[in-house]
């Protein structure tokens, strides 16, 4: 009897890469496995081990009406010859392509997977647009997924889906955190504080992602600024938006670090004492995890996806989004509180091996798609 076809169509490698290469091992052994992605090498999941048809499409992040269409036609002949069983989308552009072509085909399971909204920071017509094209992929999609509850609750009152359409796996999150990779080191503790001239016994302040300012990145070195002296401010991830002449402007050079690349980020999370994520929109948070399960405690803002991702209280603080005192308070709190850091630090670590394990969500992921089939 011949395997199922699924087809997951995503607009990066590096999407692939980061949240994708577990559940893509997981399926290849059940079904037969291809990807769409915007990619000019089609190898490059060969170091992996991964036995899959990997089909280069370019897929633009922004509006780009021309090269869209031909994308657009592109996977309604791809869809036409193949018939895949399910059409599986995973960012908004490549969702908005993928629903589309595949309602077009009238292919009968055509799913996709929200992990966080553009337009819930936008205002005016930029954010009509785009809350508009989620919704046409919506209506287009036959199944629906969200990686947190308060994702999927924000999602239905904004009208965006049916609250019969959409469901969460396992606890949320897109795919879960390694906890063989994720977890307390000393050795790399350490290590990177050597690296940085950072003190043993100087409290470590950590930022992970890519700097914008929608991470709220601003708000996280104006609240550190304030801090007293024995303490520092790590910022790991690539400058986006140009923003790291402006930090430097607020922090002196001996307080804060900047690292611009790393492929090892479970090695900066275990030299941390507090891990910081402002940010102003989140699908879930998938770092806020790895933190935890570093035994790391977290400070987020309260906006739906870290409020999934952070048990307030338990495994984290979290404040209002764009609220530098309350943001600051926190941070002062954590950082007179050395008991405090480690028992949350405890149950943080507790709770992603329980909830949030990518063994956990992987196997959510093959169940869904068992009882889709």
């Amino acid at each position: 009897m011949p395997r199922a076809k699924i087809c997951l169509v995503v607009a990066s490698e590096i999407t692939v890469k980061a949240f994708l290469i577990g559940h893509l091992r997981a399926l290849c052994e059940h079904y037969d496995v291809s990807v769409v992605v915007n990619t000019d090498n089609p190898g490059f999941l060969d170091s992996y081990g991964l036995k899959l048809r990997v089909i280069p499409l370019v897929i633009e992040r922004s509006i780009v009406p021309g090269r869209d269409l031909a994308a657009l036609f592109a996977l309604i002949r791809l869809f036409r010859k193949e018939r895949f069983d399910v059409v599986h989308s995973v960012t908004p552009k490549a969702a908005l392509l993928a629903m589309l072509a595949a309602w077009i085909v009238r292919l009968p399971r055509r799913l996709h997977i929200f992990t966080g909204q553009v337009w819930a920071t936008r205002r005016g017509l930029s954010r009509l647009i785009l809350k508009s094209m989620d919704r046409l992929l919506a209506a287009c999609a036959s199944h629906l997924l969200a990686d947190s509850a308060s994702q999927r609750e924000f999602l239905i009152t904004q009208g965006v889906v049916a609250a019969d359409k959409v469901v969460v796996l396992a606890h949320g999150s897109i795919c879960g955190v390694d906890t063989q990779r994720f977890r307390p080191d000393a050795a790399s503790r350490q290590g990177v504080r050597e690296e940085l001239g950072i003190g043993a016994e100087e409290t470590l302040f950590l930022f992970l992602g890519r700097l914008n300012h929608d991470k709220g990145v601003l708000d996280l070195a104006q609240a550190f600024a304030h801090l007293p002296l024995g303490c520092r401010l790590l910022i790991v991830g690539p400058d986006e938006a140009g923003i790291q002449p402006e930090i430097e402007k607020l922090l002196s050079a001996k307080r804060v670090h900047f690292i611009s690349y790393t492929d090892a980020p479970e090695r900066y999370m275990a030299a941390a004492d507090v891990f910081c994520l402002p940010s102003y929109r989140e699908g879930f948070g998938s770092v806020i995890i790895e933190a935890a399960a570093c035994g790391i405690p977290a400070i987020g803002s309260r906006i739906y996806g870290l409020s999934d991702a952070i048990e307030e209280g338990k495994s984290g603080l979290l404040f209002p989004a764009r609220d530098v005192a309350e943001l600051r308070r926190c941070m002062q709190h954590m950082l007179g509180n050395d008991a405090l850091r480690k028992q949350m630090g405890e149950y943080a670590r507790e709770r992603a091996a329980r909830d949030f394990s990518s063994a956990r969500v992987t196997q959510a992921w093959l169940e869904y798609y068992d009882a889709l089939l």
